[in-house]
């Protein structure tokens, strides 16, 4: 065996390894995350007030965006598209059923510029902040294709139920 043949040979062990590692990675990123899972359907009698072509990029940890998480169906990148309704917002991405975040589960929305796998002009992702379940708040974030995303945004943060955080600060005045 010549000294080309072994260097083939290891070249190929390493590769090997390496694709071994990221497929036993994923899978286990699966199974952690497999308590989270995105609600399905839109509700009957829905209006929607915007709609956009988006490239859905990715869910992270909330405030972690280089955190990802493997929320079904939310688990791969995908084109599609978001349609504001009145009741929410519906994520219908190619090849996995569509996704419906009710106004209620919605904790903010803003722009973002970093995520995982992906890095874009300043502002140039819509961050979704939403409850995946009564303890984990958790981020997707999308890039819209077909112009600026503002009024997507607009229309979205209208959805966003208020908070005491976001409430008017009490002045201590009586009337």
């Amino acid at each position: 065996m010549s000294t080309r043949d072994i260097a083939i040979a290891i070249t190929i062990a390493v590769a090997a390894l390496v694709l071994v590692a990221m497929f036993t990675a994923w899978r286990r990123r699966l199974r952690r995350d497999s308590g989270l899972a995105a609600p399905l359907g839109v509700p009957e009698h829905a209006e929607v007030l915007d709609r956009h072509e988006v490239l859905y990029v990715s869910t992270t940890k909330h405030d972690q965006p280089l955190e990802r998480l493997a929320i079904q169906p939310l688990a791969y990148r995908a084109r599609g598209e978001a349609a504001v309704t009145d009741r929410g917002l519906a994520l219908c991405l190619d090849g996995a059923p569509t996704v419906f975040l009710a106004s209620a589960r919605l904790a903010s929305v803003d722009r973002a510029t970093v995520t995982i796998d992906r890095v874009v002009e300043p502002g140039g992702l819509v961050r979704v902040a939403w409850n995946a379940d009564d303890d984990t708040i958790v981020d997707s974030y999308l890039r819209v294709t077909d112009g600026d995303p503002q009024n997507f945004i607009s229309e979205l943060q209208r959805l966003v139920p208020a908070t005491d955080d976001t409430a008017a600060p009490d002045t201590g005045a009586t009337s």
